[in-house]
């Protein structure tokens, strides 16, 4: 059930590593935390980000040489290095080789602490886009309409239309994400059906691995 290039099998290792993915907007967020409240590790790689951007990181000092006065007492000033690459494809090329590696380093920590458990999610936003693809067992994806997705993104603070559309410029589309998805997990419902669907999911790939069954795969 592997596509080509995965990491390996679960027949070759015992823990199932399981690529948590979506546009912004699609819900995520939520779903990973469903996972979490299910027991099941996640590593968030978002998350892993921002702690390593926070006060205290020796990956502040490098941020801040390549990029000067973007940084303060309490870590990154992440609006104003956002200003600094938006629209600079050789800044944000420079700022990922800093950030990259230490996020890498982050993730294969997470796998060694929880190498006896039989299922763990890696939260990866861009990981069609990035390559992280190859480093996982299977993938689920997060999506719903694109109209919930432009209502729901639209609300936040700060954002507007010319925004988001420049994000999605940058993101690989839902339909691609969906058509190279082992599972896909729907949030424009109940959120008690994504609840369900996430459980569904963890108990299968429990009980199967990754020979899973009809009802779980897209």
């Amino acid at each position: 059930m592997l596509r080509s290039g995965r990491c390996c099998s679960a027949a070759e290792r015992a823990m199932i590593v399981l690529g948590l993915t979506g546009s912004i907007g699609m819900g995520k967020s939520t779903v990973s935390a469903m996972f979490r409240a299910a027991g099941v590790p996640v590593f968030d790689a978002d998350a892993e980000v921002h702690r390593l951007q926070g006060a205290g990181s020796t990956l502040v000092q490098h941020i801040e040489a390549a990029f000067p006065g973007t940084t303060g007492p309490g870590g990154v000033d992440r609006a104003q290095l956002g200003r600094r690459v938006l629209g600079d494809a050789a800044a944000l090329m420079q700022l990922e080789r800093l950030i990259h590696p230490a996020v890498e380093e982050a993730r294969r920590d997470f796998l060694r602490r929880h190498r006896a458990r039989p299922l763990v999610v890696l939260d990866v936003p861009l990981l069609f886009e990035k390559g992280g693809w190859r480093h996982v067992d299977a993938i689920a994806v997060v999506s719903a309409p694109a109209w919930v997705q432009r209502r729901r993104v639209l609300r936040r603070p700060g954002m507007s239309a010319g925004r988001l559309r420049h994000i999605l410029g940058h993101q690989m589309p839902d339909r691609e994400k969906r058509r190279r998805a082992d599972f896909i997990i729907p949030t424009a419902v109940p959120p008690f059906e994504t609840r369900a669907a996430v459980r569904h999911l963890i108990a299968c790939l429990r009980a199967r691995g990754v020979r899973y069954c009809r009802t779980c795969a897209r």
